[in-house]
């Protein structure tokens, strides 16, 4: 699978060809995300480029790998996620409405984030001050350009106040956007879609301890990435590409909920691992 890695700092971009690394000069994701064959802009990009020293990719952080992108996400994808979300919404009679919606035609997208709230790699994420039950959504993602055709890959953190979206499923945009409540990283692949059996892990770390690590699969996406991509461009225009979380199939019990200083880390096969720490906003 040939595969480019586009990775974002406070001052430069730099792509990823196999082992080697180049400085992209006067790069911008917009123009990419506007491009008819992103694939054919990013080559042109490094056949032009001086390669450079690879950087430690573990300790350096690394900015989300967007623009002007809005980021959206689907929900209630998976099975674990269905169960999920009618656990938290049972007491307020809500359930129902999850269960309805794993199994209709039309699936549950939202808008997630724009790119002022969406945090890289190593970046702090936010739990908010008046929820009391929080956990990360380890999410693939898909990069569309302004045309809808998927073109790239990344790791998704979808940030959740479950407390406030179980007391009411109409509260779904506090509980899902807020300050610092996305992650994105550490770098956006312009590749091949994994395959069904690419892994997707979450292990949340404690004071140094590993408190919850869970994992699944893509192939426990119960809905297609065109399907997707055919629903989030239907009667909608993104001039500037999107991203698109896909859902999460590893939900933390309920006895679970993220704290302060805990670090989260996301790993996907052939997209890399997000790493992030948790703060209240």
């Amino acid at each position: 699978m040939q595969a480019i890695g586009i990775f974002k700092t406070a001052n430069q971009h730099l792509a990823r060809e196999g082992d080697s690394w180049f400085l992209l000069e006067n790069f911008s994701f917009d123009p990419l995300f506007h491009a008819i064959s992103p694939l054919e802009f990013i080559r042109d990009a490094i056949a032009n480029s001086p390669m450079v020293e690879a950087p430690p990719v573990d300790q350096t952080p690394f900015l989300a790998p967007l623009e002007s992108q809005e980021v959206w996400a689907a929900g209630v994808t998976y099975y674990r996620s269905r169960s999920a979300r009618m656990e938290e919404a049972e007491q307020a009679g809500g359930d129902v409405f999850y269960d309805k919606v794993y199994e209709a035609p039309r699936p549950e997208l939202f808008f997630k984030a724009t790119a002022t709230r969406a945090r890289g790699h190593l970046a702090e994420v936010g739990i908010r001050e008046d929820s009391t039950w929080d956990v990360p959504e380890p999410e693939l993602t898909l990069a569309f350009n302004r045309d809808g055709v998927l073109f790239g890959f990344t790791i998704g953190n979808d940030m959740s106040s479950r407390s406030i979206e179980g007391e009411n499923p109409l509260y779904l945009p506090q509980a899902k956007v807020y300050t610092a409540s996305c992650a994105l990283g550490p770098a956006l692949w312009i590749c091949d879609a994994p395959g069904p059996e690419t892994a997707i892990r979450l292990s949340i770390f404690r004071e140094g301890a590993l408190a919850f690590s869970g994992e699944t699969e893509v192939s426990q996406i119960k809905r297609g990435f065109d399907e997707l991509a055919g629903w989030l461009f239907r009667q909608n225009e993104f001039p500037d590409g999107a991203l698109l979380m896909t859902g999460t199939g590893i939900v933390p019990d309920s006895d679970f909920t993220l704290a302060p200083g805990d670090e989260i880390r996301i790993a996907i096969d052939g997209l890399g691992e997000l790493r992030n720490s948790v703060v209240r906003v």
